[in-house]
């Protein structure tokens, strides 16, 4: 296949649905070879990409754990000869509570995997793209890195960690050809927003009032920007957290 990516090979993590699939098949469809890890099978991503022409693998990762990214890694390079691109996406939504009712041992898993997941693979990713020369690598933030949300007091603090952690990163690799960024995304529907409007009746919808556009992305609107960022027509950024949120952060 061809495009900005062609001849790359990417990691997408959280690729078994929601923006991590719709990244992977979008990254394919640009030229890349792709490397997808989930939790969860992805059997039906690795599908979609093959349908389209395009080349995928997969594997079984928990990013929570160090030495599972590791062998992630790994395998990735060892699969296909190299890692240009990395998109950090794994996550979940925790509990929807108020601070002071906050669960610790939700807490603890929600920042082991949405900010210590992506620690992990960013640690791996970068012995790797070091020896290679460089390397793009997009983490996912969100708004709810930006500005206050209410009722998600650890994914919030784990979107702002990611941020803290993609400027800092991108700080000490840019003479290394390595750029690293964020994507910062507003409402989408995927299975996790999905879920939270089953058990909190009326969640999307509120979601898409907030949004000055009136409506929630579509997790495709969210891949636009992950390829972009992960090409050469994004060479000279790096450190950003790129909000695409129909204009939340904004108003």
């Amino acid at each position: 296949m061809t495009g900005v990516c062609a001849g790359r090979i990417a990691l997408v993590t959280g690729a078994a649905g929601g923006i991590g699939r719709a990244s992977a098949v979008a990254l394919a469809q640009a030229g890349a070879r792709v490397m997808v890890a989930d939790v969860a099978a992805c059997d039906e991503t690795v599908a979609l990409i093959k349908n389209a022409g395009g080349e995928a693998r997969a594997l079984t990762v928990n990013v929570a754990d160090e030495q599972a990214v590791a062998r992630m890694v790994s395998a990735t390079v060892e699969a296909f000869g190299g890692l240009d691109i990395a998109f950090n996406n794994a996550g979940v939504a925790g509990v929807f509570t108020k601070t002071h009712d906050y669960p610790a041992d939700d807490w603890a898993r929600v920042i082991a995997i949405n900010l210590t997941g992506v620690w992990h693979c960013m640690k791996h990713e970068l012995q790797h793209m070091l020896k290679a020369g460089g390397g793009s690598i997009i983490n996912t933030a969100s708004v709810a890195g930006l500005v206050g949300m209410g009722h998600a007091a650890a994914y919030s603090a784990a979107k702002a960690g990611v941020i803290g952690l993609t400027k800092n990163a991108a700080m000490e690799y840019a003479r290394n050809n390595i750029r690293i960024n964020a994507v910062c995304p507003g409402g989408v529907r995927t299975n996790m927003t999905e879920s939270a409007d089953h058990s909190l009746p009326g969640f999307l919808d509120r979601l898409a009032k907030l949004e000055p556009m009136g409506r929630v992305a579509a997790p495709e609107e969210i891949a636009s920007a992950v390829v972009w960022l992960a090409s050469d027509g994004a060479s000279f950024m790096t450190g950003h957290a790129l909000p695409v949120d129909g204009g939340y952060v904004a108003r």
